[in-house]
């Protein structure tokens, strides 16, 4: 048993408190890794201020993270000791109906045990004060040991920096997917991205390295402006600074309409928006981000009657045992960014800290 220390959110809508905590060994076909470093991510914010139903408290966040394989359980055969690895909040197992499909990145075959916050045997490995405490999405992250399922870990380049892949394990393959695999966009295309947070600037990225002609960010902070033209925003809008729905703004500024759309929010509205403000016959929108629970879309059946698909991703569509690895040698090889969406470098003590940076769109 490690003992060590980690955030634990003991209640819905409190901040996280720094515990020393025990983290079992790993058992059969299960990794024990030593985090480096982890970001916060909106998705971590949602089950801690209670409204996800499937939230488990006590419990340790966090689903970005990178570090060094510490002890493997037996049966581990993939990835051993020393080696840098990426934890995955969606695994591959290879061998379900799920990872067998080149249509879709969803593994299921641990999914029910995730969902309620422990390994897939049914327990935890995570105690404090004598109590037990959850797991989070399958990696919690905010914890300086943790215990993942063997299929829910990506063997990485050693030399990569990870303070800066561990970004891969969320936000920047999440945006970055949505382009290159869910949408699919061909070179000349106009995009337009509604949300400039770190996701929609994955997808602005994404749509830069896919050849788009003109891609048009859309917040209502405009002090994201200037950062998503640098990742390759043609021009930017605020939705405040017009009468009308900015769907009808975006379908004359475009003659008709944008060829792509990605909703980054997890705003119902938006995705409306982001819908209707497609090409008829061709435009192609896609949902990333992740709305709270129990609330529905809603357009008219005949947008999609006329030619619009509404679309949705999770991680970006990467199988990800397969691809993590990949765009941590793409970010190697400079072909897609990963530095430049860091924005703040804090101590482990100050992650409530970082929290407020993030609500606050610093």
């Amino acid at each position: 048993v490690i003992k060590c220390r980690a955030a634990v959110a003991w209640e819905a809508g409190k901040p996280l408190s720094l515990e020393e905590v025990e983290v079992a060994p790993p058992k059969a076909h299960e990794v024990r890794i030593k985090i480096v470093a982890t970001a916060v991510c909106h998705t971590d914010a949602y089950t801690l201020s209670g409204a996800d139903p499937e939230g488990c408290f006590p419990v340790i966040l966090g689903h970005e993270g990178a570090g060094v394989v510490e002890s493997v359980g037996e049966g581990v055969t993939k990835v051993k000791p020393g080696d840098t690895v990426i934890p995955l909040y969606i695994p591959q197992c290879g061998e379900c109906k799920f990872c067998k499909n080149p249509k879709t990145n969803l593994c299921q075959k641990i999914r029910v045990t995730q969902g309620k916050g422990v390994m897939p045997d049914g327990t935890s490995r995570f105690t404090c004060k004598g109590k037990q405490i959850y797991h989070f999405m399958g990696t919690s992250t905010f914890s300086e040991y943790t215990v993942v399922a063997d299929i829910s870990v990506a063997k990485i380049d050693a030399a990569a920096p990870l303070d800066k892949v561990c970004l891969l394990g969320c936000g920047i393959s999440t945006g970055y997917g949505a382009v290159v695999n869910t949408a699919k966009v061909e070179p000349g295309s106009t995009c337009a991205v509604f949300g400039l947070g770190g996701v929609g600037l994955a997808v602005i990225m994404g749509c830069k390295v896919a050849g788009a002609s003109r891609i048009i960010g859309i917040d209502i902070n405009k002090d994201k402006y200037a950062k998503a033209k640098e990742f390759g925003a043609t021009e930017c809008i605020n939705p405040q600074d017009f009468k009308k729905p900015i769907q009808e703004v975006l379908v004359e500024m475009t003659d008709g309409g944008v060829d792509y759309s990605f909703e980054c929010i997890g705003n119902v509205g938006v995705m409306r928006a982001a819908l209707e403000a497609c090409h008829k016959g061709w435009g192609v929108s896609v949902i990333v981000g992740v709305a709270a629970a129990g609330q529905e879309i809603s357009t008219r059946p005949f947008q999609l009657v006329t030619g619009r698909t509404w679309k949705g991703t999770a991680f970006g569509g990467w199988k990800s045992v397969d691809n993590v690895p990949k765009l941590v040698t793409d970010y190697m090889s400079k072909k897609i960014k990963v530095d430049e969406f860091v924005t703040h470098t804090l101590p482990f003590d100050k992650i409530n800290e970082a929290f407020e940076l993030m609500h606050t769109g610093k």
